[in-house]
């Protein structure tokens, strides 16, 4: 078995915020898949909105480039991100345009970049979400886009246990 420290560098790209990597490798060993993921839920909701905010640093903006993200963003996250953006990516420039437009409004109303669950969702759902999203108050903003940190952090840990 890794040592702790290992263990948390080695979880850290399924979410981005050290607090949860740390507490998983704590957590260990896991019977199966299920209790994994389900300590996940419980360590991610027992975070501070700080932890959340390093999480969320670790993502690039939707349809942005995968090297604008934090420093302390690691390879494997980076390259997560570009797989589950890969629609908007190879979607068409002016998609892109309006979605970068509705990245700054995010970062202006809220101070930090919008966080969504890309996989699967095509442009035109991200946006439609985003803008929705725009009319959340502050805390209900938060709650939501934890709520989607937090299902990016499973698909993660599914890929991550799959490798």
């Amino acid at each position: 078995m890794l040592e702790r420290e290992e263990a948390a560098r080695e979880i850290l790209p399924c979410c981005g915020a050290r607090a949860w990597a740390n507490a998983m490798a704590r957590r260990r060993p896991f019977v199966d898949v299920a209790v994994l993921l389900e300590v996940s839920r419980e360590i991610w909701r027992g975070l501070s909105a700080a932890d959340w905010m390093e999480a969320f640093r670790s993502h690039p903006r939707i349809g942005g480039s995968s090297a604008a993200v934090a420093p302390t963003a690691t390879t494997k996250s980076r390259e997560w991100s570009s797989e589950e953006q890969r629609n908007v990516s190879e979607g068409d420039d002016a998609m892109k345009v309006v979605l970068a437009e509705g990245n700054r409004a995010y970062e202006a109303r809220f101070g930090r970049i919008f966080i969504v669950c890309a996989t699967g969702k095509s442009p035109n759902e991200i946006l439609r979400i985003l803008r929705r999203r725009l009319q959340n108050d502050e805390a209900a903003e938060m709650r939501e886009a934890a709520d989607e940190q937090q299902r990016i952090t499973q698909i993660r840990l599914r890929k991550w246990l799959g490798e």
